[in-house]
């Protein structure tokens, strides 16, 4: 299974942006589908993710909650992170992430997700 990340660009502070995450080469079922994000010195931390495709459940980092909405497209196999209100501190190379049997409490976890996208720049200017 291959990921792929698209989107990311250059913004100003406040602007927004949408990832799209892209699915191809095999299917599973009813994956948990996750954002992360790694910048420069820092470790890879949790954004968003949906738990289980078809359940739809939805969790956030705290600190993009009610700015960043992650959905689907099941028609597509399509997963994107609409991010509003972006700030300099969101600047980082973003990844999406699939596992199909990712239990709920590792979903904040990215050692838990098996399949992995090449990441996608998001830079945001002061």
């Amino acid at each position: 299974v291959q990921l792929q990340a698209s989107g990311g660009g250059l913004v100003q502070d406040g602007g927004s942006l949408r990832l799209s995450c892209a699915a191809s080469g095999g299917t599973f079922s009813r994956p948990t589908v996750g954002w992360f994000r790694q910048s420069p010195g820092k470790e890879r931390e949790f954004v968003a993710a949906i738990f289980r495709w078809n359940t739809g459940t939805t969790y956030y980092a705290d600190s993009v909650k009610g700015r960043f909405t992650i959905s689907r497209d099941n028609a597509k196999n399509m997963v994107y992170l609409q991010m509003n209100s972006l700030r300099p501190e969101d600047t980082a190379v973003y990844y999406c992430a699939a596992d199909p049997s990712l239990i709920l409490s590792s979903v904040r976890m990215s050692h838990s997700y098996k399949y992995w996208g090449q990441g996608t720049l998001v830079t945001v200017s002061s």
